[in-house]
């Protein structure tokens, strides 16, 4: 979480200032009190909203304004700079809006104004019962869009997960590098579902659904009908077939029960083999780094992340992790796993107390394939997310979705992309048939280092770097046909936020 800056630095808003104080800048941070404001520059106008992002406490003036909303630099949430609202996750908490008092170039801010209730639209017309299988990104997003755009009807979730909605990015960073409390991993208190009417079911799993009836079976016999239905079944860790994978000293790290397991573990190890080189493997190497452990990565890669970023970044990022401890064994994997070692294909030894397993996820289809919707390595939607049965939806990993200017289906894995189309199916289910058409966007710590990555290429044929990989500032855009499917950056959060706005744009 980002740390509060001294507002004592900060101009005094009840003294007032001047428009020339912004200095050429779009927008002025100041504080009230001991509340900080930002000021921002809306064409002729001036508005205040707080200066903390909602999510993690970003500096908003350090982010992008357009229009007249304001966009975070660290994770990329979206507020109402009228409203305060938070239109874009992973922020769902409002801003307050300050009034402003205006006299010529003179500006002075003093009170909160009153908040503004959400745009509803939900109506007569609404569904009377909406159902949603799975609690993660996707689903919490849409059952909490669902109640804001004023929905009153049943409103059920059900998950297999013991643990209420929680930020399942901070799994792999500070929760398991020890600098998060598990009371921060909740997305909500458990009281915000009672508040908001949300059945929430957990630890139940679903036997079938019947698409024709409009019904949902559970393992226990129970039925739920419903008029609209979210498939958010997400996706599952894959465990390759390795001799002793099945010890209790092996792990796999999806979900918050997996999380405390290896968390509890560490305190009494001293190493660990991380099999896998992705962005879990990674951030998981750097957070036991940061536990103290000794840690090896084992990978069939030539180099970490060289398929998604290439060669260039994936030195840098090797070189980061190895400066910090970490020892690479690359194209090799594990033969087996014993209780104090793992043996690696080319026949060598390495001890260890922990072994994590992260060779990546599977979307969890089979509901969806006993329910004859179309399957192909994630569950076919169209643009508005909906599945060819009228009413069904599906979104975050499990959906591979239809839209873009290539034309192509894509189904992604991250966070916040799952949290954005579970608000678009959210708005859909209630009439508005919206496209899913933002860029996807995720970010990956590493030690003091962050990676910003927006868009999508699953293969390219150019890579251009503007700047200093080494330097760890620069941009890095991945074409194809001379299109620009997608940008990473690091040291350059707005580049990241700007690269996000055309890529949306050119969707």
């Amino acid at each position: 979480m980002a740390e509060p800056r001294d507002t004592g630095k900060d101009p005094d808003l009840t003294k007032g200032i001047n428009l020339i104080d912004f200095g050429g800048r779009q927008m002025l941070r100041g504080h009230v009190g001991k509340a900080s404001v930002v000021l921002a520059l809306v064409g002729d106008e001036v508005l205040a909203v707080d200066a903390r992002c909602t999510h993690y406490g970003g500096a908003l003036d350090d982010g992008l304004l357009s229009g007249d909303t304001v966009r975070c630099p660290l994770h990329h949430a979206c507020f109402s700079l009228r409203t305060g609202e938070a239109l874009g996750v992973p922020a769902f908490d409002s801003l307050s809006c300050w009034l402003v008092e205006r006299d010529g170039d003179q500006i002075r801010v003093r009170e909160k104004a009153r908040p503004v209730a959400a745009r509803a639209v939900a109506g007569a017309s609404e569904p009377q019962a909406i159902a949603i299988i799975g609690a993660g990104a996707a689903g919490f997003a849409c059952a909490e869009m669902l109640r804001r755009r004023g929905y009153a009807g049943a409103l059920t979730m059900l998950s297999a997960d013991k643990d209420p909605p929680y930020d399942r990015p901070n799994l792999s960073k500070d929760y398991l590098a020890g600098n998060a409390p598990a009371e921060w991993m909740p997305l909500k208190p458990e009281a915000f579902y009672r508040e908001k009417t949300i059945d929430l079911r957990l630890g139940v799993s679903v036997a079938s659904i019947d698409g024709t009836a409009r019904k949902v079976v559970l393992d226990d016999g129970q039925v739920l009908a419903f008029d609209r239905l979210l498939i958010a079944t997400g996706a599952e860790p894959v465990r390759p077939p390795i001799p002793g994978a099945d010890l209790a000293h092996v792990f796999t790290l999806r979900s918050f029960s997996d999380g405390r397991a290896l968390a509890a573990a560490t305190e009494k190890a001293k190493s660990a083999v991380v099999l896998g080189s992705g962005f879990i493997g990674l951030e998981t190497a750097a957070a036991l780094r940061m536990r103290g452990l000794e840690v090896h990565v084992v990978s069939r890669d030539a180099r970490p992340l060289e398929k998604l970023l290439g060669p260039a970044l994936g030195d840098v990022i090797a070189a980061l992790h190895e400066d910090h401890g970490v020892k690479f064994h690359m194209q090799t994997s594990i033969r087996a796993i014993a209780a104090d070692a793992v043996t690696l294909e080319t026949g060598e030894r390495i001890a260890t107390d922990l072994v994590i397993i992260g060779a990546g996820v599977r979307p969890r289809t089979a509901l969806a394939e006993a329910a004859n919707l179309p399957v192909a390595h994630g569950i076919l939607v169209d643009a508005r997310l909906e599945t060819p049965m009228p009413g069904i939806y599906a979104a975050g990993d499990v959906a591979r979705w239809s839209g873009g200017a290539d034309g192509e289906t894509r189904r992604v894995e991250h966070w916040v992309v799952a949290e954005r189309q579970g608000q678009v199916a959210a708005e859909n289910m209630l009439g508005a048939s919206m496209p899913f058409r933002d860029a996807p966007f995720f970010w990956s710590a590493h030690y003091d280092t962050a990676i910003r990555y927006v868009g999508h290429a699953e293969t390219w044929d150019e890579c251009v770097v503007d700047g200093n990989i080494a330097a760890h500032d620069a941009s890095i855009s991945y074409r194809r046909g001379g299109r620009t499917l997608a940008v990473a950056t690091i040291g350059r959060d707005i580049e990241a936020l700007a690269a996000g706005q055309r890529l949306a744009g050119a969707g």
